[in-house]
């Protein structure tokens, strides 16, 4: 079968960038070799959706030593890439009873263990000794994939349509992070319009935020913000003092919530400049490396609370994500069927006809694409 891959010997990490569809063998259920396969399912993909972590990958700036760690491990040189995915369990395992052949499902990309301490007092979400799907074990860019049943969440298709549900993993890291504060009635900054940052102007508008400032360097992401529900928007360039624009934007006050959802430095010190005295900062936006708060005093003077966010809760934010996406009174799944996945206008590509160029056309027009199979 066909499959979009990083293969080590054929990719220089520092000098290379993109994937290879390749052919790789279709993954089997096998009971007497590997036990677990009792608790797994084969699927076969429908749409799969790419994300700011393949854009790494992509351009070899995220996640190398977990690619190359986990590759080594397994003595293996292929890594079968992506993770966020809708599609049809064709075979289930023999202790599998959550889902069933023919049933619709998305999934979680974090296999966790169930037996590290903090899987064990139900904080899965950071569990120590978990694999992600298309990085540290094999992923979902591929005609058939093999993955843990306790890892899906079944899809009604008719309540909620197959490219938005194929999505379901990164509208929930939204999700996730607008649960660690009550949005109604609050001021809220978003840094980082790309698509988790988007999803997170969307929900903020359903739930009923104040004001909502969108905080991007994309003309057309910020577009987009204002069309999601965004009251107003700071364009990064140079000369601007975002933290400035913000406090012009709040009466001097500040936002009583930074989200940080993009990773540069300067944006996590922009939260800090823009943030009100008692304020909520949600740190989402991942970058490898050291870097300077600048005042750090500013953490205890002003009284902040900083959230750390990563991945979802399995399956309480996949249940929220579920309800919001189901309402259609709502309008999130519409506006992001509309607005970010613009009703699928070169933002919907076939897996079958991938091509590197065409692709990385399509990540650079789109903050989000969908691979159809």
């Amino acid at each position: 079968m066909k499959a979009l891959v990083f293969n080590k010997e054929n990719n220089n990490w520092e000098n290379t960038k993109g994937f290879e569809l390749a052919d790789v063998p279709e993954p089997v259920l096998d009971e007497a070799q590997n036990p677990a396969d009792a608790g797994a399912v084969v699927i076969k993909m429908k749409y799969a959706g790419v994300c700011g972590s393949d854009r790494g990958l992509w351009n070899r700036t995220a996640f190398r030593d977990l690619v190359h760690d986990s590759l080594g491990r397994e003595q293996k040189n292929t890594r079968i890439l992506g993770h966020e995915f809708l599609g049809e369990i064709v075979q289930t395992g023999s202790k599998v009873e959550n889902v069933a052949v023919g049933d619709m499902v998305s999934g979680d990309s974090h296999i966790t263990c169930g037996e590290c301490y903090q899987c064990r007092i139900g904080e899965n979400n950071v569990c120590t000794n978990e694999l992600i799907l298309g990085i540290s074990t094999n992923g979902i860019f591929a005609e058939q994939v093999k993955i843990p049943a306790k890892n899906l969440w079944k899809v009604d298709v008719e309540r909620i349509r197959p490219e938005i549900a194929a999505i379901f993993d990164p509208f929930g890291n939204a999700v996730h992070a607008i649960s660690k504060f009550d949005a109604k009635g609050k001021t809220v900054a978003v840094f980082g319009c790309g698509p988790i940052g988007l999803f997170a102007v969307a929900l903020l508008k359903h739930f009923g935020a104040r004001q909502i400032i969108a905080v991007d360097v994309n003309a057309e992401n910020l577009e987009m913000a204002v069309k999601l529900g965004a009251n107003s928007m700071v364009q990064i360039a140079e000369g601007v003092n975002v933290a400035e624009e913000i406090m012009k934007l709040t009466a001097g006050v500040g936002v009583d919530v930074s989200m940080e959802m993009a990773g540069p430095f300067s944006s996590v010190n922009n939260c800090l400049e823009s943030t009100r005295r008692g304020g909520h900062i949600i740190l989402f936006g991942v970058k490898d490396g050291d870097f300077t708060i600048a005042k750090f005093s500013r953490l205890i003077t002003k009284g902040f609370t900083i959230h750390g966010v990563i991945g979802r809760r399995i399956f309480e934010t996949w249940q929220a994500a579920d309800v919001v996406l189901s309402n259609t009174s709502s309008g999130v799944a519409e506006n992001i069927w509309k607005v970010i996945l613009k009703e699928g206008n070169g933002t919907i590509l076939s897996f079958q006809e991938y091509t590197k160029e065409g692709f990385e056309k399509a990540m650079n027009e789109n903050p989000k694409i969908i691979l159809k199979f």
